[in-house]
């Protein structure tokens, strides 16, 4: 695949970032983008390894046939690389700005920290394709009569509803918020993935006869019954939203507040839309002069840090109560699985103060307002270590630790209340479903994606959804063509 020797004669290259103090000046994406020759040099550094674990169970949860793919932009075949892209990915302009790239993470060259730039390649192709027009609507060339209903317009929605329609059926898509995207639009920051690239994929859909209903709140607005009596099947797409509970003491001081809300704010600001969100309401959340601690070391952490920055924060610090990861993994003890290392984000770079193995004790507060957080570092069973506590001062706060299951208000109250819907064993209260049909305890629904396994990553919610378009279409059709 690719050259013979090109990952002998070529050095790994990836997309370059503006400098940080430029970047936080705006939210717009900042990688700069490569030429198509280079992009085809680095494709040309995926070696003949055999086994391509990139693509298998521990790379790639898609599959995307990544040694292929990149043996045809080596070549210059753009058309024929984004059709093979599209083979497994519906969207692979988000997954190539938004994945953390396990792919890369089990390439073959990983052994030698060199690994072949995969997820720049796909943001290439993506982005390529729709420069040449390649990406447009594809409507069925037949209709089945058979309607299905997807609540939910998340990464997960969405590529059911996109598989769903090209295989002919009536397609609806009920999204709770004013557009759709789910947490793609409105969790996730423009920084790090701009919102037309949705609306880009939204046109394309309603292209090939998908609807979109946005502002209708299954569960609340719609009854799920109702739903269920209109039509041949509901594929429930809810999400993991419900922030997991912190306990930490002073957590209703004013300016404490959890992740969700002020990025979606934020989200919202620079789509002109209202701030209010039905899902998070909150007074407006600002950072523009503030000292910020964020508690969580994980990805919406750090959307926390960077929306901080570029809102004005003076200082921001980020706590994590893992130790500090080692600078370089064992290879041969972790390859071709992801590696618990340090890492250290686009955002984190911007200017964020972190601490590990540090606990979050205490929120401390004046007439009512938050003026410090109280810390301590903890031992290897993140355990409290006695007199080694210590206050950083703090204006805002935000929890970062992860979500518990799906929305307390919507589909599964309702759901659990009328139908007695099988949740799953673990405390996220997750709806139980398995990952071969897709199909909950109530006839005719099916879930897929972070309401179904628990909060997880886009290219899991696009997996799910895909084979759960296909479980359906084979229900309703006795057979079906599309892959799983």
């Amino acid at each position: 695949m690719g050259k013979v020797t090109g990952f002998l004669e070529i050095d790994r290259q990836v997309h370059k970032y503006q400098p940080a103090s430029d970047r936080i000046r705006h939210f717009r994406e900042f990688t700069l983008p490569m030429s198509d020759k280079e992009v085809e040099k680095q494709a040309a550094r995926c070696m003949d390894c055999g086994i391509p674990y990139c693509h298998g169970p521990t790379g790639c949860p898609i599959h995307n046939q990544i040694p292929d793919w990149n043996d045809l932009v080596y070549n210059g075949d753009w058309d024929n690389a984004i059709r093979n892209l599209h083979s497994t990915n519906n969207f692979p302009e988000f997954t190539g700005r938004i994945c953390p790239a396990p792919c890369e993470e089990a390439c073959t060259l990983n052994l030698e920290d060199i690994p072949v730039a995969i997820k720049t390649i796909e943001q290439a192709i993506a982005d390529k394709a729709y420069e040449t027009g390649h990406i447009r609507p594809y409507p069925p060339e037949r209709k089945t009569g058979k309607r299905v209903a997807v609540i939910g317009s998340g990464p997960a929605g969405m590529a059911a509803a996109q598989q769903l329609g090209r295989a002919g059926h009536d397609v609806h898509v009920y999204e709770r918020e004013s557009r759709p995207g789910g947490l793609m639009r409105y969790g996730i920051p423009d920084f790090k993935i701009e919102k037309h690239y949705i609306d880009r994929r939204i046109e394309q859909m309603q292209g090939e006869g998908v609807s979109f209903h946005c502002g209708v709140n299954v569960g609340v607005d719609k009854p799920v019954a109702e739903l269920l009596a209109e039509y041949d099947a509901v594929l429930y797409c809810g999400g993991s939203e419900t922030p997991r509970p912190a306990n930490i003491p002073g957590d209703d001081l004013d300016g404490v507040h959890d992740a969700m809300p002020y990025l979606v704010q934020q989200n919202k600001r620079i789509g002109g839309e209202p701030i209010q969100s039905v899902a998070w309401p909150s007074r407006p959340i600002v950072a523009g002069g503030q000292h910020v601690v964020v508690v969580g070391g994980g990805d919406t952490a750090s959307d926390c840090v960077g929306t901080a920055f570029r809102q004005g924060a003076v200082r921001v610090t980020q706590l994590d109560i893992r130790p500090q990861p080692p600078e370089k993994e064992d290879k041969l003890s972790v390859w071709p699985y992801w590696a618990t290392k340090m890492r250290t984000s686009s955002s984190q770079a911007e200017g964020a103060e972190r601490e590990f193995q540090v606990a979050t004790l205490e929120f401390i507060g004046e007439d009512g307002q938050l003026t410090g957080v109280k810390c301590c570092e903890v031992d290897e069973k993140r355990k409290p270590i006695a007199g080694t506590e210590f206050v950083i001062r703090a204006d805002l706060a935000f929890i970062a630790i992860g979500f518990a299951g799906p929305a307390a208000r919507g589909p599964v109250s309702e759901l659990a209340g009328q139908m007695k819907i099988a949740i799953d064993s673990r405390r996220s209260k997750n709806v139980e479903a398995n990952d071969r049909d897709y199909r909950t305890s109530v006839e005719k629904l099916y879930a897929a994606g972070d309401v179904r396994r628990g909060q997880s990553l886009v290219v899991w919610a696009i997996r799910e959804g895909r084979q759960a378009a296909r479980a359906i279409d084979e229900a309703l059709m006795g057979s079906s063509v599309l892959p799983r």
